[in-house]
């Protein structure tokens, strides 16, 4: 096990009607919010119009910023930061998913700083200040209710990229399950592959000793692989809702992380399909994971034969450890299909015309990957393997 050090200040207020307590959580950090969010969803089903009562009950000044939509864009970020220096806003609250709560977090810390907020995606500054950040949660799936990152896209070369600080992580998380039994099966499968993908960074590393970690890790894997089906078939059942929602959570606030190296490939690989064709987030990674898996597993197949026994329930095969892993895959794979996710890029009608480019775009400041170190032509080899 590697030394560690782990630090998550984010406040959990979890459960049935919860998001009543949003004004007085607000109210300690602030006089005048901003309230970030995405679609028309929010005021279709009577979230909007809750919150903002909410607010007001508690005298606070509100301004609001909607139009965060799916992959968040830079220019939007840019509205919000200046929005907030223009109104002296104090406090920014993101009511949504990743994509709200992510553009939350880059307009805090650019209203902190001088230069531009892009600057903090490419690493030409870190992140030493920031407005505070809250949360009411609608979608779990990208666990930055309490995560230190925060993915934008830049529009000018559709650059999707992250930059990451303890000081992002948000005050505090509101999350009532309830507010979930509106979301479409796609969301809800796609967020599901998600959290999945988060806890599966972190499993897939070349650590030893790390038996705690594993196990929460296959932990969180088999309560979305139960939970996700019931979830989809009764979109009402609180108690699969509130598994699902709670996984977000755990897959992505750092906890799984000790004492462990990680990956992240698949994520910077996925960043730029999602960056050029828009893809939803999760669908993208259902289709890369498993493409990621198979030009890989050869490299530490130890790793891949636990994931296939212990996630999967899959038997060994003393005589053939190869055979456990594929059969691993394999049933991975069956998974997402089952919740209807894409595990192909021809189901997403991308074809190969920019795989170079994507490939070239996720290797500019040299090889990706913990795990395994993958180059340019390792990228474009994966993309052909998830064609």
């Amino acid at each position: 096990m590697l030394n560690f050090n782990f630090q998550n200040a984010t406040e959990i207020i979890f459960g049935k009607n919860v998001e009543e307590k949003v004004g007085e959580k607000v109210a300690q950090y602030g006089n005048k919010v901003l309230l970030h969010y995405g679609g028309s969803s929010l005021k279709k089903f009577g979230l909007y119009d809750k919150i903002l009562k909410e607010l007001k009950d508690k005298n606070l000044e509100v301004f609001e910023l909607g139009g965060v939509l799916p992959n968040p864009r830079l220019s939007l970020v840019r509205e919000g930061i200046d929005l907030c220096r223009d109104n002296n806003i104090d406090f920014i609250l993101a009511v949504g998913g990743g994509s709200a709560i992510d553009s939350a977090k880059a307009i805090g810390a650019g209203v902190k700083y001088h230069g531009d907020v892009w600057d903090f995606f490419e690493g030409k500054a870190g992140v030493i200040d920031t407005l505070p950040v809250g949360v009411v949660l609608t979608i779990p799936a990208a666990g930055s209710e309490s995560s230190s990152g925060s993915v934008i896209t830049n529009e000018e070369g559709w650059y999707k990229k992250s930059f990451g600080g303890n000081i992002l992580r948000p005050k505090f998380a509101i999350m009532n399950p309830e507010i979930t039994y509106t979301l479409p099966s796609y969301q809800t499968a796609a967020g599901a592959v998600d959290i999945m993908a988060h806890v599966l960074e972190r499993y897939f590393t070349n650590e030893k000793h790390v038996e705690l970690t594993d196990r929460l890790c296959e932990g969180v894997l088999k309560t979305i692989i139960s939970n996700t089906p019931k979830a989809l078939d009764f979109p009402e059942d609180y108690n699969s809702r509130a598994e699902i929602m709670i996984a977000s959570t755990v897959a992505h606030n750092g906890w799984l992380d000790i004492g462990r190296s990680t990956d992240w490939a698949s994520h910077q690989i996925e960043h730029e399909l999602s960056g050029i064709y828009d893809i939803t987030h999760g669908a993208g990674l259902a289709i890369i994971f498993p493409a990621w898996m198979k030009y890989n597993y050869k490299s530490n197949i130890d790793r891949f034969v636990q994931f296939a026994t212990r996630v999967w329930n899959v038997e060994m095969n003393y005589y053939d450890p190869e055979a456990t892993v594929l059969e691993g895959i394999k049933k991975f794979e069956e998974f997402l299909t089952s919740i209807d996710m894409p595990t192909r890029l021809s189901q997403a009608n991308i074809d190969s015309e920019r795989f170079e480019e994507m490939a070239t775009k996720a290797t500019e400041n040299g090889p990706v990957g913990g795990f395994v170190k993958l180059n340019k032509d390792d990228i474009i080899n994966i993309y052909k393997l998830a064609e």
